[in-house]
């Protein structure tokens, strides 16, 4: 039996995290990256030059290399920072490369990406989520009830994500970006589709807000499975139970299938809350152990592929 056609929206760390417990299931992994970065190396590189934000990209390659010594090599490589206090301070080596790749391939950003893929031994492909650079704006509002500061729009990923409150809503500027054939080419043809974890407004649900892919994920053959996070974000989902992580996933589908919903089995406090709210999506929920056996709130691969295993079928 062919292993499974995966692919893997997301962005950042929440998105390395599942592609590397993808990697213990198939090399047939694509990830789908966010493209809304605007802080760090990534931010300063997008506003001096015409190219995508390299960041979760380049994360997202270093997730799939592979296992040997000089891929590893190459990994650790490109994700080093440079230290220093001038201009280079604090750019990451693969922002830099991937940038230049870029530019050597005529503003070609999957091209550079499949370069550098190959450079790494990567097990899968990665590619952007729109094939220009995006803006988060979203409508925050006080945690506090008996603050009663007005609800405010607040531009930009790390604005959003460092702004205290809880975000109520979030869309996307340009709302309508293009999008890579190649990527809706890897949607029609997975066998499984996950999202998560990561940031839930800023790297999850911006992919459900882009028209094209998200009339891709509707159209769809593949089964939708949902891994959520450990626990609440501050300035994103400060409070948010993972029944509450659902019911916002819930209403951004826009007819986009749900069948599965993979939580860490220690992280829940509500069961039976949160049944219901993966049940009103249509969806299965999975309780499984899935976080770091020494309790840090990140998912361990291994674990988190067991689950994902349970999900599409195999052992």
């Amino acid at each position: 039996m062919r292993p499974p056609r995966a692919v893997a929206f997301g962005g950042g760390h929440g998105l390395a995290a599942a592609l590397a417990a993808w990697r213990e299931l198939t090399p047939d992994v694509t990830a789908v990256v966010t493209v809304a970065d605007d802080g760090g190396s990534s931010g300063r590189i997008r506003r001096e030059l015409p190219v995508l934000p390299p960041g979760d990209l380049r994360m997202a390659l270093t997730a799939l290399a592979g296992s040997g010594e000089r891929e590893q090599g190459l990994a650790a490589l490109l994700q080093h920072r440079l230290g220093g206090s001038g201009g280079l301070a604090g750019h990451s080596v693969g922002n830099l490369v991937l940038t230049g790749l870029v530019e050597l391939h005529g503003g070609d950003t999957v091209q550079a990406l499949d370069e550098l893929a190959g450079l790494l031994g990567a097990r899968g492909r990665v590619l952007p989520m729109a094939d220009v650079p995006l803006d988060l704006v979203a409508r925050v509002e006080p945690v506090d009830r008996e603050d009663h500061t007005q609800v405010r729009t607040i531009r930009g990923q790390v604005a959003i994500a460092t702004t205290p409150g809880r975000v109520r809503q979030i869309r996307l500027s340009p709302s309508d970006p293009p999008v890579n054939p190649a990527v809706l080419e890897a949607i029609a043809a997975a066998d499984v589709i996950s999202l998560g974890p990561g940031s839930w407004y800023t790297s999850v649900l911006p992919h459900l807000l882009v028209p094209q892919l998200r009339a891709a994920l509707a159209a769809a053959a593949a089964k939708v499975v949902v891994v959520l996070n450990l626990e609440p974000q501050p300035g994103e989902t400060d409070g948010f139970s993972p029944e509450e992580h659902v019911t916002v996933l819930q209403a951004h589908l826009g007819g986009v299938p749900l069948h599965s919903v993979i939580a860490d089995a220690d992280s829940v406090v509500d069961r039976r809350g949160l049944l219901s709210a993966v049940r009103s999506c249509g969806a299965e929920l999975v309780l499984a152990s899935v976080a770091e056996l020494d309790g840090a709130p990140r998912h361990d691969p291994v674990r988190l592929s067991a689950a994902l295993a349970s999900v599409v079928g195999r052992r």
